[in-house]
Order: structure tokens, then sequence, then C-alpha cells
């Protein structure tokens, strides 16, 4: 049985972490901060991230990151046995178990280790406090970020300055450049698809949004994201609907999505990785949020004059810990979203 801890663990320098966090973007963005202040604070430190297919694309060649242990879900049991062969082989001196989840507690039961360190049991889900043996003090809900930055209050370390130094690197520059030619009018790139269907805005008001920036602003709309099934179809509806059809350049390739990110002048997007990309890379975000809780989950710190947010009612002072609320992205018009865009663009010209 593991314990709360009563004052702060301590690493050693030369100390070997493994963290465990498989998925998903969104959330291996928010780790980026956590990973940069060990690295930061505990001279020659090694650590070593379980993850998944999807956003080790993401984090692959980090200068924080020394080690990816790669977990493929999709392997089922096979999957499992992969990560203990591959972690059977290491000694580490903590294991931070960042996903308080079933698959993710199981794989760090895998890694030996005399300490590790998860969440308290009433925020621990599928009885993932058992695979630790010490616990964060309780802590009230609050934004998934200020979540992660908890495990370094518990070892002493200061979070700030937040670092994600998320790239894109010299040679992605060089690599992915010819991917926009120049234009002569701002870039503004969205995302049309998620996971969850509940979190997506309708094809056809990005389309609006598309040709009226287009009209005023002479904007280049750029899609980015995947090639998914969701996406695509969302996509093929705005070619349809937009007299100012976007440049298609979804791919799998992540670090390619950063590279466009980072070169757009505004991203429009629902709650999905790309849009916490965009905010650790300084990029001008409107988020679009009505199903998930944008105190929870939404742009951390940054562009909170540019999201629009349909969870709350109007003058509605609702709770971080408030629950999912389904059908309210279709409460978000193009209006809005133009106004918030015409916001980015503006700062962007006085700054």
């Amino acid at each position: 049985m593991g314990r709360a801890l009563s004052h702060p663990l301590t690493l050693a320098p030369g100390a070997r972490v493994c963290i465990v966090l498989l998925t998903a973007v969104g959330d291996a963005v928010h780790a980026l901060p956590v990973l940069n202040a060990l690295k930061r604070h505990v001279p020659g430190i090694h650590l070593t991230w379980v993850i998944q297919p999807g956003p080790a694309g993401l984090v692959r060649g980090h200068p924080a990151v020394d080690e990816l242990v790669i977990f493929d879900r999709k392997r089922g049991v096979r999957g499992f046995l992969d990560v203990r062969r591959e972690l059977a082989a290491c000694r580490f001196d903590l294991v931070i178990l960042l996903q308080p989840y079933l698959k993710a507690a199981v794989i760090a039961g895998f890694a030996r280790a005399p300490l590790k360190l998860g969440y308290d049991r009433a925020r621990a889900r599928d009885l993932s406090w058992a695979a630790v043996n010490r616990h964060l003090p309780s802590h009230p809900p609050q934004h998934i970020q200020d979540q992660y930055l908890e495990f370094l209050a518990a070892l002493g370390i200061p979070a700030e300055p937040l670092v994600w130094d998320l790239g894109p690197t010299d040679d992605e520059r060089a690599r992915y450049a010819p991917l926009l030619p120049p234009h002569p009018g701002p870039t503004v790139a969205y995302v049309v698809g998620t996971s969850k269907p509940e979190k997506e805005w309708p094809p056809e008001r990005y389309a609006a949004v598309m040709d009226a920036l287009a009209r005023s602003h002479g904007a280049r709309a750029v899609l980015v994201g995947a090639p998914s099934p969701r996406e695509n179809a969302a996509a093929e509806a705005i070619r349809r609907a937009a007299a100012h059809p976007p440049l298609d350049l979804r791919a799998w390739d992540l670090r390619r999505v950063v590279y466009l990110l980072d070169q757009a002048d505004v991203l429009v997007s629902p709650d999905t990785g790309p849009l916490h990309a965009a905010v650790a890379l300084g990029t001008p975000a409107v988020a679009l949020m009505g199903y998930t809780n944008p105190k929870r989950y939404g742009p951390y710190r940054r562009f909170p004059e540019l999201l629009v947010d349909a969870f709350g009612d109007p003058g509605e002072s609702y709770p971080v810990d408030a629950k999912h609320r389904p059908g309210r992205m279709e409460r978000i018009t193009p209006g809005q979203v133009i106004e918030k865009v015409e916001i980015a663009l503006d700062q962007s010209i006085r700054g």
C-alpha cells in the first residue's frame, strides 16, 4: 500500500526516471514542461517515456527525452508483453505515472523502481493508485497542465519557467518549407476533426469562415491535422461548400503538423492535440469549445481573449470539474469565430 507524500522526494544526479503517459497528443504536449524541468534541475538525469505510437511521433527526438518505449495497444496482449520485455532490461530510480488509467498502471507495474509516484486515491481511476507506492497530496480539480505540474512540486522541482521546446527544428523547417509557397495575406490554419464527434464544429461553418476571411483579409486557409476518416469527411464537405477552398496539408506526420502550426498566423481548432501544440508554440489559437470544459482542457495561460466558450451559459461561472456538455458546439456561429480571428490578426499586426 502506498502513502501520500509528506515532504518532497529527492532525485540524485544521474537518476533514471520512467514516465508513463501513453496517450494522447494533447497530453503529450502538457507533459513536456515536466520533462524539461526535470532535465533543467537534475544533472545527468535519464528520462525514459512509455508512450503510444501516435504521440511518439510528436516527441521523438525531443531534447528532454532520452529514450522512448513504444506501447502499441493495437497488438493487444502482445503490446503489453513487448513493453514488459523492454522494461525488464532497465532499472529506474523513479516511475512517474502521469496517466491514472488501468493500461498505464499495468505498464507502471512492469517497471522496476523503488519509488513509483502517482495520483491520490480520489483521482486515480481503475485502481491505478495500487500500481504506485507514493501518492500526490489530494488536490481539487484544476487544468490538466497544472495537474501534471503537481509531480514537479512532489519532487521539489520548480516548474517555472514553463518550457515546451516543441520545435520545429532547423532540419524540419528546411524539409517542410516547400509545403507553404509565399502568400501575400495571412495564413489561417484549421483543424476540422477530432477523435470525438461531440467536440467537432459543422464543416459548412468552417467554409463560411474561410470565405469571409479570404474576402476581407486575403487569408489563405490551410487544413492541418490527420487524414482520419472523420477529418476526411469534414474536409470534403468544406471543399464542396467553400468558394475559396482550403489548401489541404493534413498528414499523419506530427512533426509536419508542428511546422505548419508554427508558420500559421492563427489556428482555428476544437479541443484536440494540435490546438495545444499551437498554444505551446505561441501561435494564436482560436479554441472552439462546447463539449469539453475550457477551464480544465482549454488553452493553457495563453490567448484567453481568443476562446470561443460555448460550454458555459452567458454569465455562468461553471466549476473546473463541470462534466462534458453534448450539443453545445452548434452554439458557435461563424461570426463569433471570424471576430476572434480578426482580433488575433490585429494583435499580430500591432505586435
